[in-house]
């Protein structure tokens, strides 16, 4: 038998959620793999096309559209206990469409604090508070590890790209300019959330392209090196730079590899 109970989400909100849940939809890809991670794989009845780990995810689970083009009708059809949603990857408009008739708890993630925050809450809706938090406190372990080997390093001044024509970039407020600075990088951008970047007013000593959601290659790197011949410039996997749930406890190994390639100049 199902109870309800009252959560307040990242966007303090209250959300009456049925206890215990037994019907999830996802509407973000990393908090689809954090779920699949806390073991709910078989409570998970959609998700989006987006949602590629684990990789059997999408064949096993019902696709929804995408985390800005989430399709409705398909979401009610599933009849949810519970859809989980984040400020940032999906639309106002949808996210009050499906409110209307399904419980939506939201994430708003800025920081790696408010990625563990999410983690616990997300296990505490799902009865999986246990594991959770026992995932939270590895990832803030490796984190913390992370920062103190890189703390004396120089402090390079980079530039986190992720998309062209025009040339846009993470500044500050974000998850991905919490995680530079935590690499002991200091964005070199003032604006805030994904600003359009006039290339020709930065100096950079590191440019970093993200693999998505543009998908960046090493061709780039050819064509923006002549622009900035100084810069050490580098592919980055977007997924570990911006994806805030399970896919952090590897995250910081990916960025020490990354950080010493950096640093082998310097």
């Amino acid at each position: 038998m199902q109870t309800s109970r009252t959560y307040t989400d990242q966007m303090n909100r209250n959300v009456e959620i049925p206890q215990p849940v037994r019907r999830i939809v996802s509407l973000v890809p990393s908090q689809s793999e954090l779920l699949a991670d806390l073991g709910l794989t078989d409570l998970l009845e959609g998700v989006t096309k987006f949602c590629v780990h684990p990789a059997e995810l999408r064949e096993k689970v019902q696709q929804i559209g995408g985390t800005k083009t989430v399709k409705i009708d398909k979401v009610l059809e599933l009849k949810p206990d519970l859809v989980i949603g984040n400020k940032e990857e999906n639309l106002q408009s949808d996210i009050e469409a499906l409110e209307q008739h399904v419980p939506v708890w939201m994430s708003d993630i800025t920081d790696l604090a408010s990625a563990l925050e999410m983690i616990r809450q997300v296990g505490l809706l799902t009865g999986t508070a246990e594991a959770a938090d026992q995932l939270a406190a590895v990832i803030s372990l490796k984190f913390s590890e992370l920062t103190q080997e890189f703390s004396e390093h120089k402090k390079l001044r980079t530039l986190y790209l992720i998309w062209k024509k025009p040339y846009m970039a993470a500044g500050t407020g974000t998850f991905i300019d919490d995680c530079l600075s935590r690499c002991g990088l200091v964005n070199c951008l003032e604006e805030k959330r994904y600003p359009v970047v006039a290339m020709e007013t930065i100096d950079p000593e590191v440019i970093l392209l993200s693999s998505e959601p543009y998908p960046f290659a090493e061709k780039h790197i050819t064509e923006l090196q002549e622009q900035f011949p100084q810069a050490k410039i580098l592919l980055a996997d977007g997924e570990y730079f911006s994806w805030y749930g399970s896919r952090m406890l590897g995250a910081p190994d990916y960025f020490r590899k990354l950080l010493k390639e950096l640093h082998t100049d310097q």
